[in-house]
């Protein structure tokens, strides 16, 4: 076995990846530009600081680091971003994958395992989204990683790539003893943003409407820990190794926490209650945002760890709790 590159492993998914891939014995290393990573998130790992869109330099990285297979998690992923200046994300998410996919050819590199998104469905059409559930993305970042995906299947057709797609639900929480974390600026996602208001880093949560027919009027969301979702990646690398088929996946917990839970699942972890504001609701946010991840159960044999509310937030208040001004 060669060693793996990890896209954009200097990231929050990223880095945890890198770490779990090491912990079981891989040879892996990051490659990221630090335009939203942190260097010290590989900890002492390899890491190499480039662009993916460098032709040459990762071309040269491929074939010098004798890589066989390709995490991709180098991707911008604000979608409030991606409406305001789609451009950007056009060129970061789709344009630099397609050059990284063409230096992978040309080292002769086929085994990719590719960092999607349940934005590619679009609005729910039905309660547990499987893998079957049209997609018909509703803002850029969705459609970036819908495009990747076709790119992907066509690339496989022609070039003979392998590759597992995975389509995450709500990534979260942190590794077990606080040694990485998440650290995104601006932070949009619901925990950390929670945690903040406990911390007294922000004055409170704005909870966009509490009328949405859920047992608590608010929004239902579907969480997974990140080391579940890091998992999830080594055992599509062995299924592909293992002459799997190119496939994608869903990745969620299957059972969805709704805003108020967190929040109330925060104040009995620290301890204190969060100040918040009940405000209008969002233009576009559904109820209930729920995967059925029975395939990747299924075929790659993937089982939650940390899958409960209370674990996830254990571990991403120990990260935040040990480094209040993140990395």
């Amino acid at each position: 076995m060669g060693t793996i590159m990890v896209a954009g492993g200097a990231g929050y998914i990223g880095s945890h990846c890198l770490w779990l891939l090491r912990q079981r014995g891989y040879e892996a290393f990051a490659y990221d530009d630090l335009r939203e990573g942190h260097g010290e998130a590989v900890l002492d790992a390899d890491l190499v600081v480039g662009s993916l869109s460098d032709f040459d330099l990762v071309k040269r990285t491929l074939e010098e680091r004798d890589v066989d297979a390709v995490f991709h998690f180098a991707a911008s992923c604000y979608v409030g971003v991606s409406v305001d200046d789609p451009a950007s994300y056009y060129d970061n998410n789709v344009a630099t994958t397609l050059k990284l996919l063409d230096a992978m050819r040309a080292a002769d590199v086929n085994t990719f395992i590719f960092s999607s998104t349940c934005a590619t469905y679009g609005n729910p059409v039905q309660e547990y989204m499987d893998e079957s559930h049209p997609q018909w993305p509703i803002n850029p970042y969705g459609w970036t990683k819908f495009f990747v995906e076709r790119v992907l299947s066509d690339y496989g057709n022609a070039y003979g790539l392998k590759y597992v797609a995975l389509r995450y639900f709500n990534a979260a929480g942190a590794h077990p003893e606080g040694i990485i974390g998440e650290h995104h600026d601006p932070e949009t996602h619901l925990i950390p943003l929670v945690i903040h208001a406990g911390q007294g880093k922000r004055p409170d949560i704005k909870v966009f409407g509490d009328d949405y027919e859920t047992p608590d009027g608010t929004c239902i969301r579907d969480y997974i820990h990140i080391l579940d979702l890091a998992d999830a990646h080594l055992l599509g690398l062995e299924y592909l190794r293992g002459g799997g088929e190119s496939a994608a996946f869903n990745l969620g917990n299957g059972a969805g926490y709704s805003v108020m839970e967190v929040v109330k699942m925060v104040e009995q972890v620290i301890g204190k209650p969060i100040p918040y504001e009940t405000v209008a609701r969002r233009a576009g946010d559904p109820a209930r945002l729920v995967g059925n991840s029975a395939r990747a159960q299924e075929v790659l044999g993937w089982r939650q760890q940390y899958g409960d509310l209370e674990t996830i937030i254990k571990t991403a208040w120990r990260w935040h709790e040990a480094h209040p001004d993140g990395f």
